[in-house]
């Protein structure tokens, strides 16, 4: 049940919470429905990223980068979300404050990148909107990623680090509407195969079937010899034993899909939920219930400690011409500490909107433990 102004609403699904939505928040829209479709994709970014940056992976985060396939770096993959190991990191603390705080002003405070080509982007707008995960340089050798960590009108506080180009996970999200008098979303199977076809190139742990129907790993090790095994058994070898120099080209997949209308349950699985399943080394169900907590919380019964996130949704979504402000790329500086603070202290909470769907009677918990693992690696080693 939700609250809207003083009108109770009850809904069945998150598609009955799109039409909720679409007949409030957008109904200035000339698509309603497709508004709301979209903002509820938008929020299950959002929910993703700000559980990553609860579980203290924010330093690792690039946002909508291209990821080459395994042994194949003619072909590119954008995924939301990877993970890269850091070679260095920086505290940096700019005053006095003069916005927009470019990567230029920030390049000028950091002698070690004083020969760098940095990019044409801002940190901070001035307007109040902060980039997260902002690439303010990058070459052969990585790139350089800034994140505000605090800031008032006089100074701003910042962690600059320098990431390795290959990542040591990626997370896609992946949600479909269902259009009206239609039993599931038209690209729900399109979808499904796309995720499937990047969660099994990328990586160089590769997956074979065995005519039992299970599933086999394979290896490459760096002098050319080759590990094998099943494949559980040897993703959680190379995860907790594996040298860095042998795992050169691994990365950890995990898939985020949202909406039962289209993808069901772990329990009362479809094809498309099947396919993504036995690709992705993780594969997470951001429930109905877990999803339309937090719209409830940030847009229809407003929690006030969700206030500042709150406007900026609403200021980013009037019918009005202007900057979003409300992304995981670009979103407002008290939108971001709010939501920051949210998912810190409701962390516990937040865990409990996920379904695992794979692996197979899993925790969410040794998720969260398999990315710090792959953070803490020495990969300078390799």
């Amino acid at each position: 049940m939700l609250c809207c102004g003083s009108v109770t609403l009850t809904f069945e699904s998150v598609d009955v919470l799109q039409r909720t939505l679409a007949d409030t928040v957008f109904k200035y829209a000339a698509d309603r429905k497709k508004a709301a479709g979209r903002a509820l994709g938008t929020l299950v970014e959002i929910v993703t990223f700000y559980t990553l940056r609860a579980w203290n992976l924010r330093d690792h985060i690039a946002i909508e980068r291209s990821v080459p396939e395994f042994a194949n770096p003619d072909i590119l993959h954008n995924v939301e979300f990877s993970l890269h190991p850091i070679s260095a990191r920086h505290a940096v603390h700019v005053a006095p404050l003069i916005l927009p705080l470019t990567a230029a002003k920030l390049t000028r405070q950091m002698p070690l990148l004083a020969n760098t080509t940095v990019k044409s982007t801002q940190v901070l707008s001035t307007d109040g909107v902060k980039r997260n995960a902002c690439v303010i340089a990058e070459d052969e050798s990585g790139l350089v990623v800034a994140n505000v960590d605090a800031m008032d009108d006089s100074h701003c506080d910042l962690v600059v680090c320098q990431l390795f180009p290959d990542p040591f996970a990626i997370f896609e999200c992946k949600r479909v509407g269902v259009e009206e008098g239609m039993r599931k979303g038209p690209q729900t199977i399109e979808k499904a195969k796309q995720g499937a076809y990047v969660a099994r190139t990328i990586s160089s742990l590769q997956k074979v079937r065995l005519r039992n129907g299970q599933f086999h790993g394979m290896l490459e090790r760096r002098d050319g010899t080759f590990r094998t095994g099943p494949y559980g058994e040897l993703l959680r070898d190379v995860i907790d034993r594996s040298s860095v120099s042998d795992m050169r080209g691994f990365i950890l997949t995990v898939g985020i899909v949202s909406n039962h209308g289209n993808w069901f349950t772990s329990a009362n699985q479809n094809k498309e939920l099947r396919v993504l399943a036995q690709s992705y080394d993780w594969l997470l169900f951001l429930t109905d219930s877990g999803l339309a907590q937090f719209i409830d919380r940030l847009l229809l019964h407003p929690a006030p400690e969700l206030e500042a996130a709150r406007e900026a949704f609403l200021a980013s979504y009037s019918g009005r011409s202007g900057t979003n402000r409300f992304t995981k790329v670009r979103i407002g500086v008290a939108a971001d500490e709010a939501l920051r603070r949210y998912f810190s202290s409701h962390e516990a909470e937040v865990e409990t909107w996920f379904n695992v769907i794979a692996p197979n009677r899993a925790k969410l918990g040794k998720l969260q433990v398999d990315l710090r693992k792959l953070a803490g690696k020495d990969w300078r080693r390799g």
